[in-house]
C-alpha cells in the first residue's frame, strides 16, 4: 500500500493523539487535527537569526517560532517517528524556501544527519522534509535540485552545549565533499541550506562558511522553526569568531598547498 494512503488510513482508524495539540478523539489527517493544520497553514515565513549571530551565519528564513503547534509537530516527527508529518511539514518548508530565495531556480542543501542519528530515527528526517519542499517548489515552477556536498560525523549531543561548545562541535562534525561542491560553484540557482530548527546558528554558520571557502555561493538558509533567543554578547560567544576564522583559515591554506 502507498505510504501516504497508509498514513491517512492510520490517522482515521487508530486512536492517535494529534501531533500538534495532543487531543484525542479527533479526526486526523497527516497526524494533525483540523485546528492544528489551520494553525500551521496560517504561519508566515519571516527573516530570523540568533542575536548575536555567529560569524558566517547566512540570511535565514523560518516558518515560525519553535513553540506551540509547530514545536509539538516537529518533535513528534523528528523524535517520535510520526512519519505522516513529513509531507505537510515539508510542503510548508517549501514555502519558507520560496520566501528565502524567490527566483526561477534553487539548489537545496539539507544539513546532513550523522549515521547514528539516521539509525536511531530509522531514516534521514531532514532528507524527507527537503524532498517534499522540492516538490512544492517544482509545482510552483521553480527549477529545483537537491545536492549533498556535506557529510556529518557522529558527535556528542549538542543540546546542552554552550554557544562556543556548539561552534566547536559543528566545526569538527561537518566535512565538504570536494567533487560535489565543485559542481555547485557555477550553479545557476540560489543555493539554500535547509535545516529543521535554528538555535544558536552554529550549524548553519559553519556549513555556510565551509561551502563558501570551497567556492560554493551560498545564498541563504531556510528552517521550519527558530528559537527566538536574545542574549548579551559574552566573551565566550565572542570567542566563536576566532575559533571559526582559525579553522577556516587553516583549511584554505591547506587547499592552496595541495592545489
Amino acid at each position: 500500500m502507498h505510504a501516504g494512503l497508509w498514513a491517512t488510513l492510520t490517522d482515521l482508524v487508530l486512536p492517535s493523539a494529534c501531533a500538534g495539540c495532543g487531543a484525542t478523539g479527533r479526526a486526523l489527517r497527516r497526524a494533525v487535527c483540523a485546528d492544528c493544520a489551520a494553525t500551521l497553514r496560517a504561519l508566515t515565513p519571516f527573516a530570523t537569526g540568533p542575536d548575536p549571530a555567529p560569524p558566517g551565519f547566512p540570511p535565514c528564513a523560518a516558518l515560525g517560532p519553535y513553540a506551540g503547534v509547530l514545536r509539538a509537530a516537529l518533535l513528534d516527527y523528528k523524535e517520535r517517528g510520526r512519519r505522516a508529518l513529513a509531507r505537510p511539514l515539508g510542503l510548508l518548508l517549501g514555502d519558507v524556501i520560496a520566501a528565502a530565495a524567490p527566483g526561477p531556480a534553487a539548489v537545496l542543501v539539507p544539513v546532513p544527519s550523522t549515521p547514528r542519528a539516521v539509525r536511531e530515527r530509522q531514516g534521514d528526517h531532514l532528507a524527507a522534509l527537503t524532498g517534499w519542499a522540492a516538490s512544492r517548489l517544482r509545482a510552483a515552477g521553480v527549477r529545483t535540485t537537491l545536492a549533498r556536498p556535506l557529510t556529518a560525523r557522529s558527535a556528542a549531543d549538542s543540546t546542552r552545549l554552550s554557544a562556543a561548545g556548539r561552534m566547536a562541535e559543528a566545526t569538527a562534525k561537518f566535512r565538504v565533499r570536494a567533487r560535489v561542491a565543485g559542481r555547485l560553484r557555477d550553479t545557476p540557482g540560489a543555493v539554500i541550506l535547509v535545516d529543521d530548527i535554528v538555535t544558536t546558528g552554529a550549524t548553519l554558520a559553519v556549513i555556510a562558511a565551509r561551502l563558501r571557502a570551497s567556492g560554493v555561493p551560498v545564498t541563504g538558509a531556510a528552517v521550519l522553526a527558530a528559537t527566538l533567543r536574545r542574549t548579551p554578547l559574552s566573551p565566550e560567544r565572542a570567542g566563536c569568531a576566532n575559533l571559526l576564522d582559525t579553522v577556516l583559515g587553516t583549511e584554505r591554506d591547506a587547499g592552496r598547498n595541495t592545489g
